[in-house]
């Protein structure tokens, strides 16, 4: 099942799910590690794995809203106006906003230092927004508030889960597995 049904989600989704998940875990360890570190010659290859990471995880999100264009998610399980659905909703479309807003935060800030903005090593990314010292640490601000706002709805995103999970929702099953009742595992 690679498509998503109206009972769980395929192939397609959970690995978009899980590789954006693993990235992010990534990319947060990784950003707070450079927000410690002093920049020099020996740690300018990390700031490049960090924006490589970043652009990459703004492009699996694309990728992933496209997708869901192309094959919807199945309904949440119970009422939909149940307050857990609710606020489940509220989450996942702030993820969605804040996996786009981070980055792009990310790229105006770095362009706004004047440096070139180099992916994978090789590929120099145009920039989004002039020079600018103010813009640069406007940026960086931004990206910063909006990375610890994601740090919290993802402790949210997964207590929710786990919690779903051990009252015997499906939910978890269903972006684990891709399925909806445990008479289908």
């Amino acid at each position: 099942m690679w498509r998503n049904s109206s009972t769980g989600f395929g192939r397609i989704s959970r690995l978009l799910h899980w590789t954006m998940a693993a990235l992010i875990l990534a990319l947060l360890v990784l950003g707070t590690a450079l927000g410690w570190i002093k920049p020099n010659l020996s740690t300018l290859w990390l700031y490049g794995l960090h924006k490589t990471m970043g652009l990459t995880a703004l492009s699996l999100a694309v990728i992933r809203l496209i997708w869901h264009r192309i094959s919807p998610p199945p309904p949440p399980l119970g009422p939909a106006a149940h307050w857990q659905n609710r606020a489940a909703r509220a989450t996942h479309l702030t993820l969605y906003a804040l996996m786009l807003a981070i980055p792009l935060s990310g790229w105006i800030a770095s362009s706004a230092t004047g440096l070139d903005l180099v992916i994978f090593g090789q590929i120099t990314l145009p920039p989004i927004a002039p020079t600018s010292e103010a813009l640069e640490n406007a940026g960086f601000a931004v990206h910063g508030i909006l990375t610890k706002l994601l740090m919290a709805l993802l402790l949210a995103h997964i207590t929710g889960g786990i919690l779903r999970g051990l009252k015997g929702d499906a939910t978890l099953r269903r972006i684990t597995k891709g399925l909806e009742s445990p008479s289908r595992l």
